[in-house]
């Protein structure tokens, strides 16, 4: 069929084209906001699950809900090893400039601009004029303590906010990279709007390992937010996924066809608009068959070995490769203990704990439960044999020690 009228649309946080299984999500977040916005309390939500399954996508869709009933928001991708004060600031700025602009300069909005001001200096940040005549506050997140700054800059946003009979939304992806003690400061700033009754929201995503990520940086973070767990689309709303975009433009797909890619797909967004994607282009008729998703499939795993898989697998030191190569070794899990791992590289628990954190930093594992591992992409046990066949650590080990031995013999 016409590639340039194919419906859908794999990437980074793109808008499918049916958006489908997520209508508690979206009924839950417009619930919240229609509340704070009102005056009520709400806690705020984090999103958390794998890769690919839709994160992204469901934190531009609130965003576009927030704006529709009138707060001012701003969507912002957590960088690993960024300051939490240097990723907030230019943000905080556009909110506090856009109320500014539309709802007119008052006591609580030049508050506001002024500990931004106090705060950026205070924290050396360059982000740019904030108003003729704004001068630092004095005493207001200026004292060079994170934690108290930051909640006395995210309190007066909200009562400007307040002031001036509005809401402010803030969204946060890839949450689980801000560092521990930044993180802490976040959460304690939230909690502080939270018991001042301040027309602001927080929205965050994140890898599993997120909810525990909180729980160590305030142990009252399990109180303060609402966890939705975002996993894999049901086999309804998987099918609809894909039967929907197609039969819109008057071509349809087999039900021997669907039922193959929604099981290869495991029912992961980003793979049904992968596998979608190929399975459209391969067909030669406006019918979707079993023979074009056989292709796609191929075609849609030569596509993520390249990319969504690669540049992942590119991040990692040779060490961290075996562990994860090890964790495959063992089977399609998905959960690994860690004793097992070590088992199959032939080390201590010991010795590869190091290795075992630096690949839970990079968000490629996570930790369900004590002393268990687990994929935080889909699918990344299968590409791990894939592109690493031949592994036999332990003889590579045994190998070496034979050399030592030699070598001091």
């Amino acid at each position: 069929m016409d590639a340039a009228l194919n419906p859908f649309a794999p990437g980074a946080g793109t808008q499918p084209p049916e958006l489908t299984g997520r209508t508690d999500n979206l009924e839950h977040a417009r619930v919240t906001l229609e509340r704070i916005k009102n005056g009520r309390f709400s806690r705020s939500s984090l999103l958390v699950g794998f890769r690919g399954v839709g994160k992204t996508v469901l934190l531009n869709r609130i965003k576009k809900m927030a704006e529709g009933i009138g707060y001012y928001s701003v969507f912002i991708e957590s960088p690993e090893a960024t300051p939490v004060a240097k990723l907030l600031a230019p943000y905080l700025r556009q909110i506090l400039l856009q109320i500014d602009l539309v709802e007119g300069a008052k006591e609580k909005m030049r508050k506001a601009l002024g500990a931004l001001r106090a705060f950026a200096s205070t924290f050396k940040l360059e982000i740019g004029d904030i108003g003729v005549g704004v001068t630092a506050a004095s005493g207001t997140a200026d004292s060079g303590h994170l934690e108290k700054d930051l909640t006395d800059l995210l309190v007066s946003i909200g009562e400007a906010a307040q002031e001036s009979s509005t809401a402010v939304a803030i969204f946060i992806d890839e949450l689980q990279y801000v560092e521990h003690k930044e993180l802490g400061a976040l959460i304690a700033g939230i909690h502080r709007i939270g018991q001042l009754n301040l027309p602001f929201v927080l929205f965050g995503a994140g890898l599993p390992q997120l909810a525990g990520l909180t729980g160590k940086a305030k142990t009252y973070a399990e109180r303060l937010f609402e966890f939705q767990e975002i996993g894999p689309l049901k086999d309804t709303d998987a099918r609809a996924a894909i039967k929907g975009p197609i039969e819109r433009t008057g071509a349809s797909i087999d039900e021997d066809a669907l039922l193959k890619l929604v099981k290869s797909t495991e029912g992961y967004p980003y793979f049904l608009q992968e596998w979608g994607l190929h399975a459209w282009n391969h067909a030669q008729t406006s019918r979707i068959t079993i023979k074009d998703v056989q292709e796609a499939e191929r075609a849609a795993i030569i596509v993520l070995d390249q990319s969504f898989f690669r540049v992942r697998f590119d991040r990692l030191t040779k060490g961290e490769k075996e562990y994860l190569r090890a964790m495959a070794d063992l089977g399609s899990g998905p959960h690994y203990r860690s004793g097992d791992i070590a088992t199959r590289l032939g080390r201590s628990v010991d010795r590869v704990a190091p290795t075992r954190a630096n690949a839970i930093a990079k968000g490629m594992i996570y930790s369900p439960s004590y002393g268990d591992n687990a994929f935080t992409v889909p699918k990344f046990d299968e590409y791990m044999r894939r592109v690493i066949p031949n592994f036999s650590p332990n003889m590579s080990m045994n190998k070496s020690r034979r050399r030592g031995r030699k070598k001091h013999g």
